[in-house]
C-alpha cells in the first residue's frame, strides 16, 4: 500500500469514526443542557425539539455523508466541522446566549476546531460560529436571559468536561496511529530503496535515475536522437574460454566487465548491454552535452579502456593467465532510434539504426588494440584526438565503402599544428590535413606540391633573369620540399 492510499484509508475510516463518536457526545451535551433546563424550568418545554434534533443529528449526518467521504474524505470532514460550528452558534442564539453556557460551549467547540489542525480552518470555524449566532439573533431576537440554575450549569460543565476528555483521547489515538503509519511507511520506504537498488543493477544508472526521478515514463515509446555508439570485444576470448575452467573464466570476465563499466560510467556513457565479452555503450541519451562533447567523451573512454588493458594483462599474468588479451573497438556517430522496445510487460531500453550496425562493423574491422571511428566521429574529434586514416572499408550491410580512422592518442597543440596546415591568399589556397589522407594520397600531394613549387620558382626566376638558374632552383626546391617532409 502506498502512502497516499494509506492516508486516504486513514481519512475514510479512522477519522470519520472518531469524529462520529465525538459528535454524538458533543450534541448530547447540548441535549442534556436543554433537558436539564426544561426540568428545572429554565427553558420552555417547547425547547425539547432542540434536544431531540441534537440527539438525532450526529447519526443522520454520519450516514448521509458516507458517499461523499468515500470520494472526498478530507473535504467532507472540513464541511461537517463547519456545519457543527454553525449549528452551535444557532443553538446559543436560540437559548438567548446565557454567558455561563456560552463560555462552556465556546471552550468545547474551539477544542474541536483546534483538532482540525490548521489556523486558517480554525478561523473559518469561528466565522461559522459567529454566523450561526447572528442568524439566530436575527430570526428570534434577543431577550436578557435569566441566571442559569446551578444544576443546569453543572450538567453542562460535566458534559463539556467529558467531551474534552474524549477529544483528548481521540487526539492521542490519532497521534499514535500516525506514528504507526510513519513507522510502517519508513519500513516500506527502506524496503523499496533496497529493492530499487537491486533493480538498478539490471539497467543503466542514467535510465534508472530518469525513471525514479519522474522525468521518464515507462511505456513503449521511441525518439530519434544523434548518438555516439561504441562497441568493443576481446580478441581471442572465445578460444581462451575453451582453455580455462569455468570458475576462473567467469572471474576473469566479470573483472573485465566491472572495470570497463566503471570507465564507461566515469565518462557518462549509457551501458546498453553486455554480449559475452562484448560491450555496447552509447552517449547522448538520456543526457547529452552536445554531440561534439559526447563524441570526445566516448573516444576518451575508449582510449582509457585500451590503456587499462595493460593493467588487466599484468593482473591476469600474476594469476597465471599468460594470453596477451587485447580489445578492439568501433565508434560511429549519427541519428539512431532510442527508447523502449518490447511489450507492455517486458521492455528493453536500447537503440537501433544503421549507426549501431556501423559501430559493430568497425569494431569487427579493427585489429587488436585498435580503435576505429567513422568519418562523422572523426570530424567531431580531430582537433583533440590524434587519428590516422585507415582508408575505406567494405563492411557488411553497407553498399558503399566506409572511410575509417584509427585513434592514436590525445593530440597536443604542437602536434595539431604539424598535422594541419591552412594557407589562403589572393590567387592561392592550401588546406592540408594529413589525418584524412592515405599514404598514397600523401605521396601524391607531396609530388604535386613539389611540382607547383618548381614551376613557381622557374617563373619567378625567368622574370628576374634569362632562366639559367632553373637547375639551381629545382635543386633548392627539392631540398625545401622533400617527400618525407611533414607528410609521414
Amino acid at each position: 500500500m502506498s502512502s497516499s492510499q494509506a492516508q486516504a484509508q486513514f481519512h475514510e475510516t479512522t477519522l470519520p469514526k472518531q469524529d462520529y463518536v465525538a459528535r454524538i457526545f458533543g450534541y448530547a451535551v447540548a441535549a442534556v443542557s436543554v433537558y436539564t433546563g426544561i426540568h428545572f424550568g429554565y427553558f420552555p418545554e417547547s425547547s425539547d425539539g432542540i434536544a431531540l434534533f441534537a440527539l438525532l443529528y450526529p447519526h443522520l449526518v454520519y450516514f448521509a455523508s458516507g458517499p461523499f467521504r468515500r470520494r472526498k474524505a478530507y473535504t467532507t470532514r472540513q464541511f461537517l466541522i463547519h456545519g457543527d460550528a454553525l449549528l452551535c452558534g444557532i443553538f446559543l442564539g436560540l437559548i438567548n446566549f446565557p454567558i455561563e453556557i456560552v463560555v462552556l460551549f465556546a471552550v468545547m467547540i474551539n477544542t474541536s476546531f483546534i483538532v482540525v489542525g490548521s489556523l486558517t480552518a480554525w478561523a473559518f470555524c469561528i466565522i461559522s460560529l459567529v454566523s450561526g449566532a447572528g442568524a439566530a439573533y436575527l430570526l428570534t431576537g434577543y431577550t436578557q436571559p435569566a441566571p442559569v440554575p446551578y444544576e443546569v450549569f453543572v450538567a453542562t460543565a460535566a458534559g463539556v468536561g467529558f467531551h474534552l476528555a474524549l477529544t483528548a483521547h481521540n487526539s492521542y489515538r490519532q497521534a499514535r496511529d500516525l506514528i504507526r503509519l510513519k513507522m510502517k511507511f519508513q519500513g516500506q520506504v527502506e524496503r523499496f530503496q533496497a529493492l530499487s537498488h537491486q533493480v538498478s543493477k539490471y539497467v543503466a544508472p542514467q535510465i534508472w535515475e530518469s525513471i525514479f526521478s519522474g522525468r521518464r515514463q515507462v511505456r513503449l515509446e521511441t525518439q530519434r536522437k544523434k548518438l555516439v555508439v561504441f562497441f568493443s570485444d576481446i580478441v581471442g576470448f572465445s578460444a581462451l574460454s575453451e582453455q580455462m575452467e569455468a570458475e576462473s573464466f567467469t572471474d576473469l570476465l566479470n573483472t573485465y566487465l566491472t572495470d570497463m563499466s566503471h570507465i564507461a560510467l566515469k565518462y557518462g556513457g549509457t551501458i546498453d548491454k553486455f554480449i559475452g565479452d562484448g560491450i555496447m555503450i552509447f552517449f547522448g541519451d538520456p543526457k547529452t552535452k552536445g554531440t561534439k562533447r559526447d563524441a570526445l567523451a566516448c573516444v576518451s573512454m575508449a582510449i582509457e579502456m585500451r590503456n587499462h588493458m595493460e593493467v588487466l594483462r599484468q593482473r591476469w599474468a600474476d594469476q597465471g593467465i599468460s594470453a596477451p588479451l587485447q580489445i578492439r573497438m568501433g565508434i560511429s556517430t549519427g541519428y539512431c532510434t532510442v527508447g523502449n522496445f518490447g511489450t507492455e510487460s517486458r521492455m528493453d531500453y536500447t537503440i537501433i539504426g544503421k549507426e549501431v550496425n556501423l559501430a559493430s562493423r568497425l569494431e569487427t574491422e579493427a585489429t587488436p588494440g585498435e580503435i576505429l571511428v567513422s568519418q562523422d566521429t572523426y570530424t567531431l574529434i580531430r582537433d583533440k584526438i590524434d587519428c590516422r586514416s585507415r582508408g575505406n572499408a567494405v563492411v557488411k550491410g553497407f553498399r558503399d565503402p566506409i572511410p575509417t580512422f584509427e585513434v592514436r592518442d590525445y593530440r597536443s597543440q604542437d602536434d595539431s599544428n604539424e598535422r594541419q596546415f591552412i594557407q589562403e591568399s589572393e590567387g592561392f589556397s592550401l588546406r592540408l590535413d594529413r589525418d584524412q589522407m592515405t599514404e598514397a594520397e600523401r605521396l601524391k600531394a607531396a609530388e604535386t606540391l613539389e611540382k607547383a613549387a618548381r614551376r613557381l620558382r622557374i617563373n619567378h626566376n625567368a622574370d628576374a633573369s634569362d632562366g639559367t638558374t632553373d637547375a639551381v632552383t629545382e635543386s633548392s626546391t627539392l631540398r625545401k620540399f622533400p617527400l618525407s617532409s611533414g607528410m609521414d
